[in-house]
């Protein structure tokens, strides 16, 4: 399979590899970035990216691809995409898709003209082992109707001070932290409630990565851990004095169109980390720990442990086995036409809870989605001529 790339950041660096070792006749044809972050490790590892060019659509008029995929940062995604369906691609974007409501009603604006189908994202998690359980339990009738969810996603000091220091400090490029970093997880919490979020609230703000609590105010000069992820675009060696105005703690609470809800608590500074969640249903409960490694699924009633899964992490993989997994599955797709378990619509709803939180928490308010949603619906399924036919390498 060829792709192009547009946005050669760390993320598509490293799943150019993964790429690679899953499909041999994978090969990069071209990129587009002026400062591609992620090539050296693709070098290190002797995977050719092809010739660079000045602009997506250089590289369109010079090279024949299967896919696009892209890296950028965040508040790029609209124009790169929008850039490719017009073109004519099949796409493949990183998380979050979009950085706005304005856009997300844009998006699918684009898709409804284009497809959805031509779209695909890189909400990793879904094709994570764990997860793919979680959601056969469920099918099984091991859960029932789900009540209520408890999850977190909490991320230890060094990569917590990667937020602090690089692009994604600024939320007029990252969103915000919820959305870049938690995008992920809503939208598995979404697809297990199986309805769209209609109430939310939250609170948080930063408390951690302040002057106050920087390691020299202890006597302490070891900064190390904090430098230990490599920041690229835009990086900074500030941490506890960053200009960034992301948050550092965040807690939200969700009420689903189906009565559901969701508490969900993300913190950027939790040295024994994890990513916990508790789905409660009416005939079961399921509790289980990406990092951790381990799903537990008991019967409400005899309190049986129908369930008992442990999980190891694989060489190749950053996310619990997942990566692998995704390239395979999205590979299939392009090839095969194989379905896949997350669709672009799926990450603008997880993105539009995101985005709500954070108005919610900026506002100290409850959001109500009902007018979100309608017009998002609109733009999604407006009358438009015949989409033009996709582009073929």
């Amino acid at each position: 399979m060829k792709v192009g790339i547009v946005g050669l950041g760390f993320r598509l660096g490293y799943l150019g590899y993964v790429f690679s070792e899953i499909d041999k006749d994978f090969e990069i044809v071209g990129y587009v970035d002026p400062a591609p972050a992620g090539l050296p490790g693709l070098q290190e590892k002797g995977i050719s990216v092809g010739t660079a060019y000045e602009t997506p659509q250089a590289l369109f008029d010079n090279e024949e691809f299967d896919l696009l995929m892209i890296g950028s940062p965040n508040h790029m995604h609209l124009d790169h995409i929008r850039q490719g369906l017009e073109a004519g691609y099949t796409i493949f974007t990183e998380k979050p898709i979009v950085v706005s409501i304005e856009e997300s009603f844009e998006l699918a604006r684009l898709l409804n003209i284009h497809g959805h189908e031509r779209l695909m994202v890189g909400l990793v998690l879904r094709y994570s082992p764990l997860y793919r359980d979680l959601r056969q339990a469920q099918a099984d009738g091991k859960l029932g109707e789900v009540v209520s969810i408890e999850a977190s996603e909490h991320i230890p000091p060094y990569h917590g001070a990667f937020f602090m220091r690089d692009w994604r400090r600024y939320e007029h490029y990252s969103g915000s932290f919820m959305l870049e970093k938690c995008c992920h997880d809503l939208d598995l919490y979404n697809g297990v409630v199986g309805a769209r979020p209609r109430y939310v609230s939250s609170f948080g703000g930063r408390k951690s990565f302040t002057l106050a609590n920087a390691p020299q105010n202890d006597g302490i000069n070891d900064m190390e851990v904090y430098h230990r992820k490599p920041s690229g675009w835009m990086g900074s060696d500030k941490v506890f004095d960053s200009d960034g105005d992301i948050i550092d703690y965040q807690t939200a609470i969700v009420e689903y169109e189906n009565g559901a809800s969701l508490a969900f608590h993300t913190n950027l500074n939790v040295p024994d980390d994890f990513r916990r969640f508790c789905v409660m249903g009416a005939k079961g409960m399921a509790e289980g720990d990406f990092v951790r490694g381990f799903l537990n699924v008991h019967n409400a009633r005899t309190n049986e442990k129908t369930v008992s899964n442990t999980y190891s992490a694989s060489n190749l993989s950053q996310h619990y086995g997942a990566d692998e997994q995704m390239a395979a599955d999205v590979i299939a797709h392009v090839v095969s036409g194989v379905p896949l378990p997350v669709s672009a619509l799926d990450a603008i709803e997880a993105g539009i809870l995101a985005l709500a939180m954070d108005e919610a928490r900026r506002g100290r308010k409850v959001i109500d989605l009902q007018s979100v949603w309608e017009t998002y619906d609109a733009a999604l399924h407006g009358s438009v001529s015949a989409a033009p036919d996709a582009k073929t390498a």
